[in-house]
């Protein structure tokens, strides 16, 4: 999936901002090719790039046997680090994403 970067917020993904980003909320984080690649609690697979000044890809592999508490907090790092990375609440990119939708972008 690809999220919009807000204006402005790209400076702090540049040169290996979105890695620490990662590491502070996942942990070990690997490399493949320009993919940074972290795995988390319910996270199996986190897969993310910078794509542009705009647009940070996503791709995720849930595991749904981990235990509720272990999901809950997976999430609650998972919408943290998606909103220090976008710029965007996890309100404003549900809006942003329907708006594509919409108008038949996405």
């Amino acid at each position: 999936m690809d999220y919009d970067i807000k204006k402005g917020n790209y400076a702090k993904l540049e040169g290996d901002g979105l890695k620490q980003m990662m590491e502070e909320a996942f942990g070990k984080i690997t490399t493949e090719g320009d993919l940074l690649v972290a795995s988390y609690g319910a996270l199996a697979r986190l897969e993310v790039k910078a794509v542009s000044k705009t647009v940070l890809y996503v791709a995720t592999k849930m595991d749904p046997k981990v235990p509720e508490p272990v999901a809950v907090d997976t999430m609650k790092k998972y919408y943290g680090f998606l909103e220090k990375a976008t710029g965007f609440t996890t309100k404003e990119r549900g809006k942003r994403a329907q708006a594509k939708v919409k108008k038949g972008d996405a």
